[in-house]
């Protein structure tokens, strides 16, 4: 028992210690997890065998694959199918391909060959994704297709788990031992139809009882209001499920993906979801802690300049196969680059499939091993290619900017850079009232559709200069940024108060400190996003205690104001090399400024408060600190 629990205690400290490190180098979790079993395997030999531990931490691969499932809902699969099955499907087959033609090029048979090209085709989902979250760029065309290459990626385990076996009926590999004779089956002795009818009896099973036995279930155990009993319940859903496919010989992943499938329609899918995710997160990390521990460097220096030829190799291919995609596809400027180089290194289910390979005698011992260092590396380097892209690549040519900018003839009293769902409003209303506007967007679809509806929009990056002025900046009366990146709308309120000091700007803004940067350029009034809609859920939050309407919209307004003169205040204390709450005049003066919103709000009103103003369209900034920037 000591020495269970002292095993259990190496692993979560490496675990504890390593991935908040990792991520705050901005390597992701999964190399986090990777670095803290080298660090207790091989550098200090914390651990011994981790045999044992992989088998149990292999079962977060079975609850991944249970949460995609979940997560594909049939309509979402569908609105993405040209992409998720053009896009991705041929990159997982040309890739698979040229792998697979590279490997017997070495001289390896044609089967061992096509496992080594499915599971390199694979890209590492967990760090792209966070990745692309992290940067801001999931929206953009190039992380969208990425991300629709990831989902078919995470689809397409599915029939890998069940192709790999099938290589080796007839492969001369030698076999990594004996099956247990004691094992549970039904389908031991059986004919190959029999098998065939007992395995589609159990999928069968698995998607009738998920479509209609579970849901009165969980009604029932709802209404206990136990929380630990719906995670029991949900825990013995895929439990049962990976057990009833191992029974029948099929792969308990496969099951439970498929099971997470049925129940995606689910209206307890997201609290299963919830629930599972934090098993799955602990288990999976285990598991990528184990193979860090079980990396061999022995073998990596005995074969340096192999793996890294290897390594650098898969990854030129990956990313020569996927910029040619993107070009058949239309992905245009740096989004070509982003898609290439974004998913160019192995990913995290090449652990996984490369285990079940040796298992099913398709890969063997010593040939895995060199190809584990090889998914290592590749997704060790994954960073520096984001860096390539952010620092080299997307300086020299502007993100999907092939279509040069429109000649923009007109001048307006207002001109509106962004046409997306905040400018556009602002631009309705404005014309509504009778001024006439210039509208810029950087999205060509989003001016083609604006100018087919007859709402005249001109196609152009606003954060350019000889755009801003050929728009008519130096005669407008007003101008409203209303673009998406926090970068940009800095960068156009920068020029425009250099070029016209006299000019009323209005900005949009995302978190504080992009409105105490957006001030200090020279704002006039600043909007937040989500203040509008908070203040008014503030109102209605009044008025549910009882408040009378009129008394609930004044103490907003006061409220308002307070808030918007704190925040010029607050501006001019801001620093951006400092946290919140490492700047201590700042934080001391927002105190200050807190208790005085708070004690005008206990009755010491500003007559000044007590105009009537436009509800929702005045310009209301956050006050109260928020540690994460919000």
């Amino acid at each position: 028992m000591t020495d269970v629990l002292l095993q259990a205690c190496i692993y979560l400290a490496a675990a504890v210690i390593a991935v908040p490190l990792a991520k705050r180098l901005g390597l992701g979790s999964v190399l986090g997890y990777l670095f803290a079993g080298i660090v207790i395997g091989p550098v200090l030999g914390l651990v011994g065998d981790t045999g044992g531990v992989q088998q149990v931490a292999e079962f977060g691969v079975v609850l991944m694959l249970f949460i995609v499932g979940l997560e594909l809902e049939p309509k979402k699969l569908w609105d993405m199918r040209n992409r998720l099955l053009g896009l991705g499907g041929l990159q997982v087959s040309l890739t698979t391909l040229a792998v697979m033609l590279a490997a017997m090029g070495f001289g390896l048979d044609w089967k061992t060959s096509l496992a080594i090209g499915l599971i390199m085709s694979l890209s590492s989902t967990a760090i792209v994704l966070q990745t692309l979250n992290e940067k801001g760029m999931m929206k953009v065309d190039g992380g969208q297709a990425s991300f629709s290459v990831l989902l078919f990626q995470d689809i397409a385990v599915i029939p890998m788990l069940a192709l790999i076996p099938l290589l080796a009926m007839s492969t001369a590999v030698p076999t990594a031992g004996p099956a247990d004779p004691d094992a549970l089956s039904l389908v031991a002795g059986l004919e190959g139809w029999q098998v065939a009818l007992v395995n589609l009896g159990a999928i069968a099973a698995v998607i009738l009882g998920g479509h209609y036995l579970t849901q009165p279930i969980f009604r029932v155990i709802a209404a206990t209001r136990l929380r630990e009993i719906f995670t029991a319940f949900a825990l013995l859903l895929v439990v049962g499920t990976a057990f009833l496919m191992t029974l029948v010989g099929l792969s308990a992943a496969l099951g439970t993906f498929l099971a997470g499938v049925v129940l995606a329609s689910s209206a307890f899918r997201h609290e299963l979801e919830s629930t599972i995710d934090p098993f799955k997160g602990l288990l999976l990390g285990l598991f990528f802690i184990t193979v860090g521990a079980g990396i061999n460097f022995a073998l990596l220096f005995e074969n340096i300049q192999i793996v890294l030829a290897l390594t650098l190799g898969l990854m030129a291919i990956k990313a020569l196969v996927l910029f040619g995609l993107a070009l058949l596809f239309r992905l245009k400027g740096s989004d070509r680059w982003l898609l290439a180089l974004s998913l160019a290194q192995a990913g995290e289910f090449g652990f996984v499939l490369l285990s079940f390979a040796v298992q099913s005698n398709v890969v063997t011992d010593g040939l895995s091993e060199l190809l584990l260092l090889v998914v290592a590396l590749s997704m060790l380097l994954t960073p520096a290619l984001f860096i390539i892209f952010d620092r080299i690549l997307v300086p020299r040519m502007p993100r999907g900017e092939t279509r040069e900018a429109d000649s923009i003839e007109e001048h307006g009293q207002v001109i509106i850079a962004g046409m997306g769902r905040f400018g556009q409003v602002i631009n309705r209303v404005m014309r509504s009232n009778g001024f006439h506007t210039v509208v810029l967007d950087h999205s060509a679809e989003v001016v083609d559709a604006f100018n087919k509806f007859g709402v005249p929009t001109f196609y152009g990056d606003a954060s350019r200069p000889d755009l801003l002025d050929a728009a008519g900046l130096a005669n407008a009366e007003l101008l409203v940024v209303a673009v998406d990146e926090p970068e940009r709308v800095l960068a156009i309120v920068d020029y425009a108060r250099r070029a016209r000091p006299d000019l009323h700007i209005i900005a949009r803004a995302r978190t504080r400190q992009d409105v105490y940067s957006l001030y200090q350029a020279g704002a006039t009034d600043i909007v937040r996003e989500t203040f509008d809609s908070a203040l008014r859920g503030a109102r209605y939050a009044l008025m549910s205690t009882g408040m009378v309407e009129t008394e609930a919209r004044r103490r907003a307004r006061l409220f308002e104001n307070k808030d918007r003169e704190g925040i010029r205040r607050l501006a001019a204390l801001y620093d951006p090399d400092k946290s919140f709450t490492e700047n201590e005049p700042y934080m001391e003066l927002a105190r200050k400024i807190e208790a005085e919103i708070e004690a005008s709000m206990r009755g010491e009103t500003d007559p000044a408060s007590d105009r009537e103003m436009p509800e929702d369209l005045a310009d209301p900034i956050a006050l109260q600190p928020d540690p994460k920037g919000n």
